[in-house]
């Protein structure tokens, strides 16, 4: 296991580590999404009248369906096939009449995923200068000012500077992009709050960057690649990420609370 990795393992089973956690990655309470109130006056009408065409078609345009099925995305991505489908379509109004306008209301108006929250806080606890070097916004900014310095801009444009000046060659945006001691510095940051499925194919996209090959760069630097992973990857036991960690001494896995460290031992 990586020297680093290895210390982000005993900080997460010996420490407060949850605690100390929730400052990169502070859980808000989930506010319900909100619905214009011309379109629900819509619904209203289109249920009352049982209108099934347009009562579809209205509740197509919110962000979320108020039931779970799977033609539901075929009907959103494809309008003409509305007309198209009547027997479709009044099945799924059926099911709506069942569940009734308030249950259709609170469907409609659930709260955001916490996993999709999660993206910009790690870049937002990075912006309050926690690491101890300047952050900059702009890339032009960044590469001219002297000594230890941040970048701290859109996944995209840390991938577009990382190309043009430090060879990197992998389709995928950066999380993080530094220059500590003359080393630049770039990875993903990842918040892996379970195991399987999603989680564990977000955590293969922050290896896969380690494990990309970088081309001679322009600034003739060199440049250090890290997932700076945190969750359930650090729980000792036999699945699949922590497994990874063992058998990987090459790759650099660390919590975002041992990044400062890590940075100023270059």
């Amino acid at each position: 296991m990586n020297y680093w990795t290895k210390l982000s393992v005993e900080y997460a089973n010996q420490k407060n580590y949850l605690d100390s956690l929730f400052k990169v990655y502070p859980m808000s309470a989930n506010i319900r999404r909100k619905i214009d109130q011309v379109k629900w006056n819509k619904i209203e009408t289109s249920f009352i009248a049982r209108n099934n065409e347009i009562l579809i078609k209205e509740l197509l345009k919110f962000e979320l369906f108020p039931i779970k099925d799977s033609y539901v995305a075929y009907l959103k991505r494809d309008a003409s096939s509305i007309c198209r489908n009547p027997n479709t379509i009044n099945r799924l109004a059926g099911a709506l009449y069942e569940i009734g306008l308030d249950k259709i209301y609170e469907k409609c108006t659930q709260p955001k995923e916490t996993n999709r929250q999660i993206g910009p806080l790690f870049k937002r606890w990075v912006s309050m200068g926690t690491l101890g070097a300047p952050v900059f916004n702009d890339a032009n900014s960044f590469l001219n000012a002297k000594g230890n310095a941040i970048l701290n801009t859109s996944d995209n444009e840390m991938e577009k500077f990382a190309r043009k000046y430090l060879g990197y060659n992998h389709e995928k945006g950066l999380d993080f992009v530094a220059r500590f001691n003359d080393k630049y510095i770039i990875g993903e940051a990842k918040f892996l709050t379970d195991f399987g499925g999603h989680q564990e194919a977000q955590f293969a996209d922050a290896i896969s960057t380690i494990n990309s090959t970088l081309n001679p760069n322009k600034l003739n630097v060199e440049v250090i690649k890290i997932a700076i992973c945190d969750g359930v990857l650090y729980i000792k036991g036999n699945n699949k990420m922590h497994k990874h960690l063992i058998s990987n001494d090459n790759e650099i896995v660390l919590s975002s609370l041992l990044l400062r460290d890590f940075l100023y031992s270059l």
